[in-house]
């Protein structure tokens, strides 16, 4: 019985690997897209996150037959806790990698972004590709340093973000309304991508010292 409890939790933690490959596949193919405003790319991404959704149910409904039928206690039951916790967040990180996509979409054959802002947003791109991509790496192996570089992304994340509704608050701010939306709009989904990133972080560390971590906590 241990034996197939052990495997059951190991297929969980295959499954979080799995989400979280295919969100930062979703956000890099995203910013693609949004970056050259190709419409067929932003499709892919949009129509590829129904795959994610049905990956973190599934992943709960086993999570939740666990809990139910195995009774696990300490540790174990730390990890289907957390796993559903991780999950969630990967959903939500899915879903801001399509609505990016959706921008684009939207706004073909225009660009989102207006020229002043184009390397703000590069760089707020790449930045959020880098913390899926260590997300994941942080789900294989658990390596806590990775988390602490997710953590110093966001922070960086956040001062673009900020500086983002510094510039379209800004009297010299000549662009129409739906752009000034879409700027908005977009700073805000790579935020809380990035948001998200952390969050799962978070839940690793926990996962790995049994300490909580305070939100702005960074493991040294």
């Amino acid at each position: 019985m241990r034996k197939v409890f052990q495997a059951e939790l190991t297929q969980v933690g295959e499954e979080l690997i799995e989400i979280g490959t295919l969100v930062s596949e979703a956000m890099e193919k995203a910013v693609t897209a949004f970056e050259s405003a190709d419409t067929e790319l932003a499709q892919d991404v949009i129509a590829a996150d129904a795959r994610i959704d049905f990956l973190q149910n599934d992943l709960d409904e086993r999570a939740i037959d666990i809990l139910a039928l195995q009774g696990p206690v300490a540790s174990d039951l730390r990890m289907i806790v957390g796993a559903l916790r991780m999950s969630a967040s990967l959903e939500r990180m899915g879903d801001l990698a399509r609505h990016v996509a959706q921008l684009a979409r939207l706004r073909y054959p225009a660009n989102v972004i207006p020229g002043p802002l184009a390397e703000t947003f590069r760089e707020l791109a790449h930045l959020d590709i880098d913390i899926a991509k260590k997300v994941t790496r942080l789900l294989e192996t658990r390596e806590l340093a990775l988390a602490t570089e997710i953590q110093s992304a966001d922070a960086r994340v956040d001062e673009l973000h900020l500086s983002v509704f510094k510039a379209i608050a800004a009297a010299d701010w000549a662009e129409s309304p739906s752009t000034t939306v879409d700027v908005a709009l977009a700073s805000r989904y790579f935020e809380r991508f990035a948001d998200h990133g952390v969050s799962v972080a978070r839940k690793v560390t926990y996962l790995v010292t049994g300490q909580w971590q305070p939100e702005g906590f960074t493991h040294q």
